[in-house]
């Protein structure tokens, strides 16, 4: 068996990935049962990445795990949803815990159900001081929701004489994101084969190297995810510039 992993290159390792987790339902249905069953059997899925990811070096870690627009599923799907996530937490917080990995969260988390809030603030709390890597659980996330969040902010700022609107420019724009501090991913995984980014970071992804899969993310395992960061590593990231003007950088270029 090849051993994919070693064919990672450390040095072009991507600093922050993010992954739009897809299929769940269709696996199970696949499979004659319920979609909550393809919510369940996922969970495997996130732990071999989250330690996959940890294990090579990844600093960041976002996942997209329930998205404004995911109220309008079924309700009785979005509050087994809103459960498995809390019993998720707290049964992956030895995982968290054993891999030295810190939880975050991004979206409008007060607009979760209070026990819902209450097991992920916990999370956080109890592993903030891990330095391996971060973990980030989108949720209650859409991108637009978020520029529209960090809008409204600016223009309060500006209305109370904090800023004047010649002095905004993407950096004071980025630090009124939810994802303010967090590098903006290098590459974004999704699964299932769809084709399309479903409202997630869609500031943050202006330079980001997409990777899609037909595999339905309860499939999803480690070598999936060295296999995607294999095939970002054999990309040109070029910013604008010609492979030319890239050629002669000894250091990677940053987006701007």
């Amino acid at each position: 068996m090849t051993d994919v992993k070693s064919q990672i290159i450390r040095e072009k390792l991507p600093k922050h990935i993010a992954i739009i987790m897809d299929g769940n339902g269709r696996w199970a249905q696949s499979q004659g049962k319920a979609r909550i069953f393809g919510h369940t059997s996922a969970i495997q899925a996130v732990r071999e990445t989250t330690e996959a990811a940890a294990e090579i070096g990844v600093e960041y870690l976002t996942l997209y795990a329930f998205s404004t627009e995911n109220w309008s599923r079924p309700k009785f799907e979005v509050n087994a949803l809103m459960n498995l996530l809390v019993e998720t937490i707290g049964r992956e917080l030895d995982t968290l815990h054993k891999n030295n990995i810190r939880l975050q969260a991004i979206g409008d988390i007060d607009g979760l159900p209070e026990y819902t809030r209450k097991a992920l603030l916990n999370g956080i709390e109890k592993t903030k001081d891990y330095t391996r890597m971060t973990l980030i659980l989108a949720l209650n996330y859409s991108a637009k929701w978020e520029i529209l969040e960090a809008t409204k902010l600016i223009a309060a700022e500006v209305k109370n004489g904090v800023i004047e609107p010649d002095e905004i420019d993407e950096i004071v724009f980025q630090q009124a994101l939810c994802t303010h501090g967090i590098p903006d991913p290098e590459l974004l995984i999704r699964t299932s084969g769809e084709y399309r980014l479903s409202n997630f970071l869609l500031w943050q992804i202006a330079y980001t190297e997409l990777y899609f899969t037909p595999l339905f993310w309860p499939d999803f395992r480690k070598n999936d995810l060295f296999n995607a960061i294999i095939d970002y590593q054999k990309r040109e990231r070029r910013f604008g510039l010609t492979g030319e003007q890239q050629a002669l950088n000894n250091t990677p270029i940053q987006p701007h």
